[in-house]
């Protein structure tokens, strides 16, 4: 019934992308910039021994960044007001600075795992019965900092599976400022308890989607009244950041669909993004792609969706409610009688489901799957969106048990009303094996989505958060084990 393929991929060191660094503000050691005197002392350099200096960084770093020199003119663009506006420097000694201020940053140096999968959005060129594929993968690297990163692949009419090398360079795109849902802001407020007059006030004077501009606008509003109000310190940090978690994220034609990265851009995210969910939505004429990750900011977590028609465009913005509680919500691929729905983890150990007219505001969840079993005695989860089936929908899902050892299983959810669970299998359908058992976190296998083609389940997972691999499952079978 299921089947390990022979692909294994594994974490690459050499896949960089270039991160600004300022000296005295580095990722593990936070203290005072001290970029002022590192400029002073490049500015002290001769010419000779500053063109020296740059030609030698030139000569060790060109080959690894598509375009070094814009790099370093960019990173001494974010550090040039230190100058002082009396200085000018040439364009060399520009480089030169920009070039203490770039640091090259490993994406996959600690981990690659937690893959979901999901059809290409460019089938072109595509054989008889064969079908392209895109695969999201969780990247960690220093610091365990998570990123999201695709490979490419295509599956045969045979069910043969193959995978793309990836791009020699990783970028991370061009962020830009979103608009922010004033209903999604409501219900963060209220669930950090932001629920008095000062936050209506707030609320009532933005339009139904706003930009950071009108939340200032407001927020002035809001402080010319000062006086007759509480203190609305709290509350205003609350509100920029709920709108600074609104963002998109455009990539160059230039960068292939696996060099582009998903950089955390926002201060929920700012220790990394986890374990994206994709899915293909197909409900309407318009295709549309949605993932759910896990926005971490180094003490807490909350629900976050991208959006995407083309994987060059990403709309990013926090999801809110009772269901978004935790980690794992995976979406349904269509809307069920007119409302979205998804998989929930709110409680942080049942699988659930949730409801919401937008997709952005989720009600309470409902338990559909709790812990009983011995191998999934600790907490359940789904291993991504369901797969619509005759039969239902088929949900694979992860069980911790003893040791905590990590197994994959599968339920079928009714069709029309998902959150009857019409069967579950018995037994794990995948456990690792020996082969699969050793890693940064030690005896797991974990995935974020599989994809049905011709009657086959490609199913990538991740093994001991340290490499990943693919199964296929054949669906007539796994069926007849859950209905029989």
């Amino acid at each position: 019934m299921l089947s390990r393929t022979l692909h294994r991929l594994l974490p690459d060191a050499s896949r960089t992308v270039s991160r600004l660094f300022v000296p005295g503000q580095e990722t593990l050691i936070r203290g005072d910039s001290r970029a002022k005197s590192v400029i002073d002392r490049v500015l002290a350099m001769t010419e000779a021994e500053a063109d020296r200096t740059l030609a030698c960084t030139r000569d060790r770093f060109a080959g690894r960044l598509r375009d070094l020199d814009s790099t370093l003119e960019s990173h001494f663009g974010l550090v040039e007001h230190r100058l002082g506006g009396e200085i000018t420097v040439s364009a060399s000694r520009r480089r030169l600075i920009g070039a203490y201020f770039t640091q090259q940053y490993a994406l996959e140096a600690a981990a690659l795992f937690n893959p979901s999968i999901v059809p290409h959005p460019d089938q072109a060129g595509c054989g008889p019965g064969e079908l392209r594929f895109v695969m999201s993968l969780r990247a960690v690297g220093e610091g365990h900092l998570s990123s999201i990163e695709f490979r490419t692949g295509a599956i045969s009419g045979e069910s043969t599976i193959s995978i793309d090398a990836p791009g020699p360079f990783p970028g991370t795109g061009h962020s830009r400022p979103g608009t922010c849902d004033r209903g999604v802001l409501q219900e963060r407020l209220a669930e950090l308890g932001h629920v008095g007059e000062d936050a209506q006030l707030l609320c009532s004077l933005l339009p139904r989607r706003f930009a950071m501009t009108e939340l200032d606008a407001a927020i002035s509003e809001l402080s010319r009244q000062q006086a007759t109000r509480g203190d609305s310190t709290a509350l205003v940090d609350v509100a920029r950041s709920a709108a600074a978690s609104c963002y998109r994220v455009e990539f160059d034609d230039e960068h292939a669909l696996s060099e582009r990265v998903l950089w955390p851009g926002g201060p929920a995210e700012r220790q990394g993004m986890e374990d994206a969910r994709f899915v293909l939505f197909t409900d309407g004429e318009d295709l549309t792609y949605y993932a759910t990750y896990t926005a971490f900011d180094g003490s807490g977590v909350a629900s976050h969706l991208l959006e995407t028609t083309d994987f060059r465009t990403f709309t990013v913005s926090p999801l809110a409610g009772p269901a978004t509680q935790n980690k794992g919500m995976a979406l349904f691929p269509r809307r069920i009688g007119g409302r979205y729905a998804a998989l929930s983890r709110w409680d942080r150990e049942s699988n659930a489901i949730a409801y919401s007219a937008d997709r952005h505001r989720w009600g309470s969840a409902a338990t559909i799957q709790a812990p009983e079993r011995p191998w999934d005695l600790i907490q359940l989860g789904n291993c991504g969106s369901p797969i619509e089936t005759p039969a239902g929908w088929l949900v694979f899902t992860h069980g911790v048990g003893p040791m905590r050892e990590y197994a994959i299983g599968a339920i079928l959810l009714d069709l029309d009303e998902p959150e009857r669970m019409l069967a579950a299998l018995p037994e794990p359908l995948l456990v690792a094996d020996e082969s699969e058992r050793d890693g940064y976190v030690p005896n797991v296998v974990y995935s974020c989505g599989s994809l049905l083609h011709r009657g086959t389940v490609v199913l990538p997972y991740g093994c001991s958060d340290s490499s990943v691999r693919i199964a296929t499952v054949d669906l007539a079978q796994l069926l007849a084990e859950l209905t029989g």
